[in-house]
Order: C-alpha cells, then sequence, then structure tokens
C-alpha cells in the first residue's frame, strides 16, 4: 500500500478560474490584465513573487510582495466560494480507500481557511492529517521542505508516498523528499508544461489511480 499526499487548490479544489480572476484585480492598477487561464499559466511559477516579476518585466520594491499577497487573498477568498471540487474527487478519493491506501493533504493555502473549506466541501474525514501554512513568511514559496515536515508528523517513509499535485512545485516537492509524484492538468500548470519534468501526468483524478 502506499500513502498518497493531496495538494488542493487546482488539484482536488477546481478553484483555478479564481485564482486567475483574482490575479486579474490585483494587477488591474498596473495596466495589466485581465489574463486568461492559459495566460497565467504561461507565467505562473514558484516562488510566486518572480512570477510578479515577470508580469511585472521588473523586481519588486520593498513591501510590494506583502500588499500584492495581501491584496490576491481578499480577492481569492472572495471568489472561491464559488468553487467546488473538481468532478471526479471524492470518486477518486474514495476508490483509493477502498484499496488501502491512506491519504493526506498538504497545501501552501492558509491552514485557517483550509480546514473550515474542507469540512464545508464534505472532505473533513478524508485526510489521515491536513497541513496548510502557519507562517507568513511561507507564503509563495516552494513546498519542498514542508512536505518532508508533513511526512514526518505522520510517521510515513517517503518512499511510500505519491504526491498528487497540478504543479511543477508538486513534483519537485516529490522529488526532494524522495517521494514519487503524478501530476493533474487540470490546475496552474498546462499539459505540456507537465509533460516535460518527466513524471506520470493525467488529465482526470480518477486517472491518478492507474499510477498507484
Amino acid at each position: 500500500m502506499v500513502h498518497v499526499v493531496w495538494d488542493w487548490n487546482g488539484t482536488l479544489f477546481d478553484d483555478v478560474e479564481a485564482v486567475v480572476a483574482a490575479t486579474s484585480e490585483i494587477f488591474a492598477p498596473y495596466g495589466l490584465g485581465p489574463f486568461a487561464v492559459d495566460e497565467f499559466r504561461a507565467f505562473y511559477t514558484r516562488p510566486i513573487w518572480v512570477a510578479y516579476e515577470r508580469l511585472l518585466g521588473r523586481k519588486l520594491t520593498d513591501g510590494e510582495w506583502e500588499r500584492l499577497d495581501s491584496a490576491w487573498h481578499d480577492s481569492y477568498h472572495r471568489l472561491m466560494e464559488q468553487c467546488a471540487l473538481a468532478a471526479d474527487a471524492r470518486q477518486t478519493i474514495d476508490a483509493l480507500t477502498a484499496a488501502g491506501h491512506s491519504q493526506s493533504l498538504l497545501s501552501m493555502w492558509r491552514h485557517e481557511q483550509l480546514v473550515p473549506t474542507i469540512a464545508r466541501l464534505g472532505l473533513a474525514d478524508a485526510f489521515h492529517r491536513v497541513d496548510g501554512l502557519r507562517l507568513p513568511e511561507q507564503a509563495g514559496g516552494h513546498k519542498a521542505g514542508l512536505l518532508d515536515r508533513h511526512l514526518a508528523g505522520l510517521g510515513v517513509a517517503a518512499a511510500d508516498v505519491i504526491m498528487i499535485g497540478d504543479s511543477a512545485d508538486d513534483a519537485l516537492a516529490a522529488q526532494e523528499a524522495g517521494a514519487r509524484a503524478v501530476l493533474y492538468a487540470g490546475g496552474m500548470t498546462g499539459l505540456a508544461g507537465l509533460e516535460r519534468l518527466g513524471v506520470p501526468v493525467v488529465t482526470r483524478l480518477a486517472d491518478a489511480v492507474n499510477h498507484i
């Protein structure tokens, strides 16, 4: 049996439209946007402040990242109320549980918003552990390192883990931890970008079961 670590935003939670709309809102005062999903995917990367610098064509000034990040969360928390789980998220979680695999969730979204959202969407009992960001200075950064702490909290060996996420950052975090990854092309990174990473890529979450 394996342990599956799920990503949240753009993977189980189908919120890409809200992410893009929030990004468009915070860059409107700069005369940029609105962005389409494919445009967003072209500049999206982590750390997110690097993506913002790509958009602006310059380095962020002192305090600019913090202001943009705060404004983005204000917009996102309003827009994400219209979002739902990915179409086959519950089906896939249930199939993995039925097969005897354990599951947890590691997100780069704020922990205090993540936990009640998971409960509201009926997944409170689906995971052995849920970790979001608890420290403000972690915002916008990489998942690597956080995955190590997540697995240590579970007492699970990385060799027994498959990370399912939607971005290069998920694959890199898994690689650094010594775990495997399956990537879902329905989130922050397009299919072509994911296929260059050399790990299995699926276009439906349910297909991830075939790689476990």
